[in-house]
């Protein structure tokens, strides 16, 4: 039987309760399961992301992969099938699945993530780069990013309205004005939905691989805001970020062959929406306190600075 990190399980129980409990107890039993289906062994320490465990394992017929079980979650559903779609193309194989048991066996990548790379600029051109070959014609039945846009416009309204901020009027109107005129009608492309540089790893195969996808149809420039989101705190303790907001957008938009002007339309509706979000429920970074209060101030900032430039 392996070994959960206690980490993993403590986390998961105080987010799921009991339904987290249970599947905590169940989770040996079906990767013991699924090794034995897919003719593995284990093969090394066992880690974890935010909802699913990952099993390093050795198979014959594909050599080092990994087992990955996920808390059966809606927001887990389509990860595979992106995979699916993606044949390897920019991100790891999908060697099999077992979509009943939020289960995939999939290639395994490195350790390092991209996110440990020291310059900027290749960060983010790496990572551009693949938005633009994971930009493939999205497969049937995956979640349209439009279909979020009547929630995202209800819920900006009713977080201005409650939540003390210091974002203008202005701010807040330029990411209505996104989820009215890109978010309602977006194109028919899979769109990884969680590009950032965590999400990319070093691999073998090829340099760098994406993993983690959440899988939906939409509009790729959308991951341009998800990437500036995630380099918040690399930015924060700048004394004028807003150079440094402008190279990542520009390199971005180059790299993936996508308009500048929808990149940055789409990183002011993200920086406004964490604001809001950061205020709501916390970061996963940091929950509370004055470290927070410090990052929703800087998110506001970011999405006053982003509406400037619009």
């Amino acid at each position: 039987m392996i070994e959960i990190p206690e980490a993993f399980v403590r986390t998961t129980v105080d987010r799921e309760q009991d339904p987290g409990a249970a599947w905590i107890a169940e989770l040996p039993r079906i990767v013991e399961e699924l090794t034995e289906t897919w003719d593995c062994r284990p093969d090394g320490p066992v880690t974890h992301g935010g909802v699913g465990l990952v099993v390093p394992v050795q198979r014959p017929s594909t050599g080092p992969a990994v087992l990955k079980v996920s808390f059966p979650h809606p927001g887990n559903v389509h990860e595979p099938d992106a995979f699916a779609a993606w044949q390897g193309c920019g991100a790891v194989h999908l060697y099999e699945r077992d979509d009943a048991r939020f289960a995939m066996l999939l290639e395994r990548a490195h350790s390092t993530n991209l996110s440990e790379v020291p310059d900027t600029d290749e960060l983010v051109t790496v990572a551009g780069r693949l938005n633009r070959r994971l930009a493939v014609p999205a497969p049937p039945g995956l979640p349209r990013l439009s279909d979020r846009a009547e929630e995202w416009e209800e819920n900006l309204h009713h977080d201005a309205d409650e939540l003390s901020h210091t974002m203008s009027e202005a701010t807040v109107a330029a990411a209505l004005a996104t989820v009215r005129e890109l978010g309602r009608t977006q194109p028919e492309t899979l769109v990884h939905g969680d590009l950032h540089a965590r999400n990319i790893l070093r691999a073998d195969r090829e340099p760098w691989l994406a993993v983690d996808p959440k899988g939906y149809a939409g509009d790729p420039a959308y991951d341009g805001g998800t990437l500036l989101k995630s380099r918040a705190l690399h930015l924060i303790g700048e004394d004028d970020p807003r150079p440094a907001i402008r190279r990542i957008l520009n390199v971005f938009a180059d790299s993936a062959e996508l308009d500048l002007d929808r990149v940055r339309r789409w990183a002011q509706f993200h920086a406004v929406t964490a604001a809001f979000w950061g205020r709501r429920h916390g970061f996963r970074v940091m929950r509370s306190g004055p470290e927070l209060d410090r990052l929703t101030g800087f998110a506001d900032r970011l999405a006053e600075f982003l509406t400037e430039q619009l």
